[in-house]
């Protein structure tokens, strides 16, 4: 007998060798099990890498939240028998800003990004993403954070919390409404009038807010940054200095520090842009400006033609020394406030503009010197006044103090081991 071998046809397989042994393949079942099987081991591999990433996130949130003091923060809050300030975490402002859309974008600047916030039980609050900022104001945010959260004054923006979650550390301060004193000055239509004694109380508010920023507060606070655009104004006009992003703490036993030239052009102290020296005086000279702003409704730098960019601090100076302030007032501003006002006002200026820091008044003094000639301006007597009566009221040196102001009391005490605490 030979011998043979029997195979089923191409695409059929089973036993050739029986009668009807031979059957067709079933593909769709051979590929749905591959198919299942890539599935299976892709969604694996999937929820693992999503799993590692979870990991990896809160790993680097951690990391983030010590490197940022958070550990020191939340002890401290712990210290406080009562306290508003509260740790967001970056969920949290996410969820309030779509993500930090572009249409919750309320304004840029120098140091960074705000957005309006909207949180779930109806909060409303600006968030300011910072830009990058150094090692060595990373290991101080915790304690500048705390103080600042301390501040309680109606002319200063409420800082309601932070996010450490994050490698540059988000602030949320209360949201107010109705703009900034740049826009209310020079955007309005120059038609529309602004009331002189509007202005005045603007500044004067404002003056008010730097002075408990610099002498009522444990250890003293210095802006860096001041000029119009940080002043903003609420439903009532009134003002609330704004953006600590450029505040430094004064040392315990100085009043300056020194620090990377900040601030914005127009605003800048002139010797803070050459010596890198932070003082309370370089928020004088600041302030001075946001006076003039008021004044003229020029902006800090501003044009006089197409190619001509003047400093508005140089050109009152000028004006000052040759006996014209009067002609770069704004007219409403020389029609509406008494003579005696503008001389002292213009005097004022010109004190804290001086390029001499130790010849310029403190923030305190320029608020109380404001304060009176809003008095003098409202004071029903006219020209019968006689000069010694004007004198008098002048020089009257009570003092105007915020209600809300803690001068009374220090925020810190110390314990017997010489530590601050709250």
């Amino acid at each position: 007998m030979g011998s043979y071998s029997c195979t089923c046809p191409r695409g059929t397989e089973g036993n050739a060798y029986t009668k009807d042994g031979c059957r067709k393949k079933d593909t769709f079942t051979l590929a749905l099990k591959i198919v299942t099987g890539v599935f299976v081991v892709a969604l694996a591999y999937f929820w693992l890498h999503i799993g590692m990433q979870k990991r990896r996130l809160i790993r680097t949130k951690q990391r983030f939240f010590e490197q940022n003091g958070g550990l020191l923060l939340q002890q401290q809050m712990s210290s406080f028998r009562t306290t508003t300030f509260k740790i967001y975490s970056k969920e949290e402002l996410e969820k309030a800003t779509n993500k930090f859309s572009e249409e919750r974008v309320l304004g840029r600047g120098g140091h960074g990004i705000v957005y309006k916030g909207i949180f779930e039980d109806g909060t409303v609050a600006a968030i300011k993403k910072s830009k990058l900022m150094e090692e060595h104001e990373t290991s101080e945010f915790a304690r500048e954070m705390l103080i600042l959260s301390q501040i309680n004054h109606k002319n200063v923006v409420k800082l309601l919390g932070c996010c450490l979650e994050v490698e540059v550390p988000m602030l949320v301060y209360e949201y107010i409404s109705n703009g900034t004193v740049y826009h209310y000055i020079h955007d309005k239509n120059f038609e529309v009038p602004i009331p002189s004694d509007e202005r005045l109380r603007i500044a004067a508010e404002s003056a008010d807010a730097l002075a408990y920023m610099h002498s009522s507060a444990s250890p003293p606070i210095l802006h860096g940054d001041v000029k119009s655009a940080n002043i903003l104004l609420d439903d009532n006009l009134v003002a609330k200095v704004s953006d600590f992003g450029a505040s430094k703490l004064a040392p315990n036993n100085e009043a300056e520090i020194a620090t990377l030239v900040q601030g914005t052009i127009g605003y800048l102290d002139p010797e803070y842009f050459s010596s890198c020296r932070l003082t309370d005086k370089s928020d004088v000279y600041s302030f001075a400006v946001i006076l003039l702003e008021l004044l003229t409704r020029k902006k800090a730098i501003y044009f006089q033609g197409p190619d001509d960019a003047r400093n508005l601090a140089s050109s009152f100076c000028e004006a000052k020394k040759d006996g014209r302030f009067l002609e770069i007032l704004d007219t409403q501003v020389r029609s509406e406030l008494k003579l005696e006002v503008l001389e002292e006002i213009g005097d004022l200026i010109t004190q804290c503009l001086s390029k001499n820091r130790e010849e310029r008044p403190t923030m305190r003094e320029v608020s109380d010197t404001l304060q009176k000639v809003r008095r003098f301006q409202r004071h029903p007597w006219t020209e019968e006044m006689c000069t010694e009566e004007t004198e008098s009221l002048f020089s009257d040196s009570t003092d105007i103090h915020d209600g809300d102001s803690f001068a009374q009391q220090a925020i810190f005490d110390v314990d017997q081991a010489g530590r601050r605490q709250f």
